[in-house]
């Protein structure tokens, strides 16, 4: 019986050393338009941790991620907040795990017009992204620690991104976090973790928030009233 334990402690601290030395990267990428496009990719997994993740869709499949973001959020009251077409593919090549989906609503990301400029203000909120997920039952990445610093701290590559980079010495080699904002965005700014900018605004935008709109809505009122009166 003692010696069967003693098997069993070995097995498992070979185990850990063995998930520990492998060095994985871990990626997220997130691309903000009117709601955001989100890629977390798992690279270069111990094949322990690959297999047992990629074997058990009831434990972690391409719904798993964007879930335990909603149920943070709801916690926050933050009930505004949906995602759509989660996506979950993997490569047994290169032990790769994707899980991308879009996340949207207004309690985290809202617009505004400026009706001087005629311009949409954004206000991103990235609370979402502290989150703490587990791909097996007895592995798990504490997205919320490792990505704590707040947004206005990140490196600004461009006007438009924001990044952080952590190095760890243990499972992971590194942990990056990329977000992009649109191509047209300016006046860029970060506070905490909420980033508000603004992008020209569209042919619909101009046209629906244009006074003329309304003057020309009362012409036709008016021509419409006349022909009536004429016809009668």
């Amino acid at each position: 019986m003692k010696k069967n334990a003693l098997l069993l402690a070995c097995f498992t601290l070979l185990s850990f050393a063995l998930i520990s030395s492998a060095h994985a990267p871990v990626e997220v990428k997130s691309t903000i338009k009117d709601n955001i496009y989100l890629v977390y990719n798992f690279k270069n997994l111990d094949e322990t941790v690959y297999n047992q993740t990629t074997t058990n869709p009831q434990f972690f499949n391409s719904s798993t991620i964007p879930q335990i973001i909603l149920k943070n959020l709801d916690k926050q009251n933050l009930k505004n907040v949906y995602y759509e077409l989660p996506s979950y593919l993997f490569d047994y090549s290169t032990k790769t795990i994707s899980v991308s989906f879009y996340l949207g609503g207004s309690d985290i990301i809202s617009n505004t017009i400026n009706r001087t400029s005629m311009k949409k203000i954004y206000q991103v909120k990235t609370e979402w992204r502290k989150f703490q997920v587990n791909l097996t039952s007895s592995f798990s990445i504490n997205f919320a620690q490792l990505f704590a610093e707040p947004v206005e701290k990140w490196h600004q590559p461009s006007q438009t991104t924001y990044y952080i980079e952590t190095h760890e010495t243990g499972f992971f080699s590194a942990l990056s976090f990329n977000i992009t904002l649109p191509t047209t965005a300016t006046n860029v700014q970060a506070q905490g973790d909420t980033i508000t900018y603004e992008i020209p605004p569209n042919l619909e935008d101009v046209f629906f928030n244009s006074p003329f709109l309304i003057l020309a809505v009362l012409l036709i009122i008016t021509a419409v009233a006349l022909i009536y009166r004429k016809i009668r």
